[in-house]
C-alpha cells in the first residue's frame, strides 16, 4: 500500500457508492479516473475527489506518477443515519433515515513482470529432462511386466 485515503460522513447511501466503487476496484489509477468522468451517477463525484486525492499524496510521499499506480482497494462502509420524521396517515409519525458512508481508497505499485529469458531456458530444458525420465519410467514398468507373466 503506498497510500491510503478515508472520506467520511458523505451524505449519500454505501449501496449506490458500492455499485461505483466495485466498477473501478483493481483498475490502474488512470484508466479509473477516466472511468469515473463517464459515469453519470452521483458517487463517482465523492470517489474522483478521493482518487485525486490519493494520486496527489502518491505524488507527494513516494514521488510516483499516477501511471505506475492501481486502485488495491476500495470499500465503502456504512456511517451514521441521520434520523428525520415525516407524517404519516392517522396521526402517526415514520421515520425516514438519511444514511452516509465512509470511502476508503487504497492505492498500490504496479508490479511489472521482467523478462528473464535465460531462466525460461533453464525451465524449457528441465521441462525435457522430467519427460524423459516419465518414458524411461514407463517402458521398465511393461518390461517388468512383460518378464513376469507365465505363458500358458
Amino acid at each position: 500500500m503506498v497510500t491510503r485515503v478515508i472520506a467520511r460522513y458523505i451524505r449519500i447511501s454505501p449501496r449506490k457508492t458500492r455499485r461505483v466503487a466495485n466498477l473501478i476496484k483493481g483498475m490502474p489509477a488512470v484508466k479509473a479516473e477516466a472511468l469515473l468522468d463517464t459515469i453519470e451517477q452521483r458517487p463517482r463525484i465523492y470517489i474522483k475527489r478521493l482518487l485525486r486525492s490519493a494520486l496527489d499524496s502518491a505524488d507527494k510521499k513516494a514521488h510516483l506518477s499516477p501511471a505506475d499506480l492501481y486502485i488495491s482497494s476500495i470499500k465503502s462502509d456504512q456511517g451514521p443515519s441521520l434520523k428525520r420524521f415525516r407524517a404519516a396517515t392517522m396521526g402517526r409519525a415514520s421515520m425516514i433515515k438519511h444514511r452516509t458512508t465512509h470511502i476508503t481508497l487504497e492505492l498500490d505499485r504496479i508490479v511489472r513482470p521482467v523478462k528473464k529469458e535465460v531462466a525460461s531456458e533453464k525451465v524449457k530444458g528441465e521441462g525435457l529432462k522430467v519427460k524423459a525420465k516419465a518414458k524411461e519410467v514407463k517402458t521398465e514398468a511393461k518390461k517388468r511386466k512383460a518378464v513376469t507373466k507365465k505363458p500358458k
